[in-house]
């Protein structure tokens, strides 16, 4: 067996691959072979950045990959309940070398990852064969979502908009759904996404781009008013999983009394906020950042309606043409979900 693995570094707007050396597991860690890492907008982030700054400025390059799924090869004698074979998803801030892909000291874009001090529900999760390694490799961005959707505390008798038909928005979609939120609306601009969004349990869609959303809010759920009695959407709740400047201001303009605004997506750029605006309406302005409990939380409901998660994925792109799908990943609307799957990924 080689001692070296290919892994994938990052440059100035595209990626490298690189050999190295293959990790050798010490006595509390585990060796994972990668069988699928989803592509996330933090990969591309670092990219456009050309790497990590470091203490001085300078830019370093970084190992990438933070949604794997694969199964374990190698353990080390003190891991305990773990075997070889175990098909397994990754909490990347589980490890003591550094967030996994995010400047930590290991990327899981390659084909294998040490997970060092490796234990069960900090580290890794199992998930049965009944789940095809690309879904489960949606774990981690799901997790974001689930963190976003608890933190919004919507109940079954709310009404939610999501601004946002990426795989955070998509998947904040189907969590509220499955909690029994009665209405979800799902606002985009591209109408494959606003497809999927509906594919995959939302009530109703708004193209943004050719719909006026406070008008079309009104129509889906009724009508309300602000603290000044001024006429608004009856929407509980506003999730923004799109990061655009105009969002944050459009539910400023449509938010009733007492409305949440639940912040999931990072802001590319800071925006004027209407604050009076927000005072008129008693605006809750709400901040959701990763997955404080919710990265194993969210596996086995993953496994029980993996069907329905299946259809976030846009492209599954083979390891050995990984340069297409950083392309795809960083060309705006060219793709929902980028996969990249090592092997035959409908080998079970």
């Amino acid at each position: 067996m080689s001692t070296t693995m290919k892994s994938v570094h990052t440059a100035k707007d595209k990626v490298e691959v690189v050999d190295v050396e293959r990790p050798v597991p010490g006595p509390k860690d585990a060796l994972m072979r990668i069988r699928a890492c989803g592509i996330c907008g933090t990969d591309t982030f670092f990219l456009h950045l050309g790497g990590m700054p470091g203490a001085d400025g300078s830019m370093r390059s970084i190992p990438l990959g933070h949604e794997p799924a694969g199964e374990i090869v190698e353990l080390g004698a003190e891991v305990k309940d773990l075997k070889v074979g175990d098909r397994v998803v990754v909490n990347p801030q589980g490890v003591s070398s550094g967030i996994i892909g995010c400047g930590g000291a290991h990327g899981a874009m390659s084909e294998y990852l040490l997970l060092d001090d490796c234990e069960v529900g900090k580290t890794v999760t199992v998930f049965p064969d009944t789940v095809p390694f690309d879904v489960a490799s949606l774990n981690e961005p799901m997790a974001v979502a689930r963190h976003c959707v608890n933190r919004s505390e919507a109940t079954p008798d709310d009404t939610v908009v999501v601004f946002g038909a990426g795989p955070i928005g998509l998947g904040a979609t189907i969590w509220l759904k499955l909690r029994g939120v009665k209405h979800v609306v799902v606002a985009d601009v591209i109408p494959e996404r606003l497809e999927t969004a509906l594919a995959i349990g939302a009530d109703a869609v708004i193209n943004s781009k050719t719909e006026n959303v406070t008008e079309r809010l009104t129509q889906l759920h009724g009508q309300a008013a602000n603290a000044l009695g001024q006429p608004r959407p009856g929407t509980d709740i506003y999730i923004d999983a799109a990061g655009a400047p105009a969002v944050i201001q459009t539910v400023v303009d449509s938010a009733k009394w007492k409305a949440k605004l639940v912040m999931v997506a990072v802001q590319k750029k800071g925006s004027d906020i209407d604050l009076g605006g927000m005072l008129r309406s008693e605006l809750t302005l709400i901040a959701s950042q990763g997955y404080p409990t919710e990265i194993f939380e969210v596996t086995p409901e993953i496994v029980e309606h993996h069907e329905t998660f299946a259809k976030l994925i846009s492209h599954r792109i083979p390891f050995n043409e990984v340069d297409t799908a950083f392309t795809l990943a960083l060309t705006p609307g060219a793709a929902e979900k980028v996969v990249v799957t090592f092997d035959d990924q409908n080998d079970k």
